[in-house]
């Protein structure tokens, strides 16, 4: 059996390959065996009655748990200094099995700038349903006051989707704690590899899985990691009693997709640097919202807690709605589509896909307006990416 040499601290890129797993201890296979069963023996009916209550350690139903899916759990809590982590079907499943674990009927959370357009669904119009108030402030400046005695939960994304907004996390776990709220930091934009907020501060730290984790478009799945105290109730609603379970197939995948991480998201964000510069300059380009950019408002706060500014940007473009339609339309490497974090680069309006249930005078508020553009920048050659966005450019 191999173990990890533990006595001095291990880089991002050792731990992406090797963190949280080892070879099969049956076949010595080096890759992660997929699990493919619903439900697993126990020797005795005495043994079963103890892992159904607890007592005893061992896999019940895939739905609880699978092999499969532990070894994900683990590697992606080595990666984000976790104690535990939980995987889940969906960014979604993620985010809303945290929420109604942490949250009850008279709490109240606050979130901070603007929320991918699903989670805002959830935060702004689910919650309500069932008695949690949502507040929202702008940035981190006007969190302070909105904290009442009711303020359970503090939830965050950095960079934000899709305005590349950066809240200040280590603030923010120290205005959390102080009003005995639980900190929530989505880090699907920055990935471990860029931003550890459990390392600032902050008391949940949960992704998308789908997007950099996977990094190559063919998984869908979430994950949330952070202390067992925390984390043990949120793997119960969201596995046990809302059933959003990540399939040890999805999860296979996503072990795959995390040993190439470091690398990957090194190579979109050096690249994602030099489209921005290159963006930054054109007459077609109203304004370039990335934080790597001097002129960007969360520049030095991106500055201090990411080790670079990531792969992803957005453009406000002069022409409004018909310049973005003409612009995506004819892009040529780069793939019209939502999502974001993989080897492609991709690109998308939010207003009419990711942010379209959003109700309009939220979108406004949020600087979604139908001249933005999001943009992913994948692993593709640079300079392929700046000519086929300057020739979309063209005539705008």
């Amino acid at each position: 059996m191999k173990h990890l040499n533990t006595s001095r601290s291990l880089g991002m890129r050792t731990l992406a390959v090797h963190g949280g797993q080892q070879p099969d201890t049956v076949t010595g296979a080096i890759a992660t065996p997929i699990t493919a069963t619903s439900a697993f023996s126990y020797p005795d009916f005495d043994s079963g009655a103890r892992r159904f209550s607890g007592e005893e350690p061992g896999y019940m139903y895939s739905r609880f748990a699978n092999p499969t899916v532990t070894v994900f759990e683990q590697k992606m809590a080595a990666l984000e200094g976790a104690e535990t982590a939980v995987a889940s079907a969906s960014g979604m499943a993620a985010i809303s099995a945290t929420l109604f674990a942490l949250l009850a009927p008279g709490d109240e959370i606050i979130h901070i700038g603007t929320l991918y357009g699903g989670t805002e669904g959830v935060v702004r119009n689910l919650l309500p349903r069932y008695g949690i108030k949502p507040v929202h402030v702008a940035n981190v400046n006007e969190l302070e006051a909105a904290f009442t005695k009711n303020t359970k939960v503090v939830l965050v994304e950095t960079p934000a989707n899709p305005g590349l907004d950066i809240a200040d996390l280590a603030e923010i776990a120290r205005l959390s704690k102080a009003s005995n709220a639980v900190s929530v930091a989505d880090n699907t934009f920055a990935t471990p590899y860029l931003t550890r907020p459990l390392e600032l501060g902050i008391d949940i730290v949960l992704h998308s899985a789908t997007k950099y984790i996977s990094g190559h478009g063919d998984a869908t799945g979430g994950v949330v990691a952070g202390s067992a105290a925390l984390i043990t109730p949120i793997r119960t609603l969201g596995l046990k009693q809302f059933g959003g379970n990540l399939s040890p197939f999805e999860a296979s995948l996503l072990i795959r997709g995390l040993k190439t991480l470091p690398l990957r998201v090194e190579a979109s964000s050096l690249s994602a640097q030099a489209v921005a510069e290159f963006l930054d300059g054109h007459s077609a380009v109203e304004t370039v919202f990335y934080p790597g950019l001097k002129q960007h408002p969360g520049h030095d706060t991106a500055a201090k807690q990411m080790k670079l500014f990531g792969g992803i940007m957005a453009i406000e473009l002069k022409g409004g709605l018909n310049a973005a339609r003409t612009f995506l339309d004819k892009l040529s490497i780069i793939t019209q589509a939502v999502s974001l974090g993989d080897t492609d680069s991709l690109a998308c309006h939010p207003a009419s896909t990711t942010h379209s249930a959003v109700a309009p005078e939220i979108r406004r508020q949020s600087g979604i307006t139908d001249g933005l553009v999001r943009i992913s920048i994948g692993i593709e050659d640079t300079d392929d990416l700046i000519a086929d966005l300057q020739q979309a450019l063209e005539g705008l």
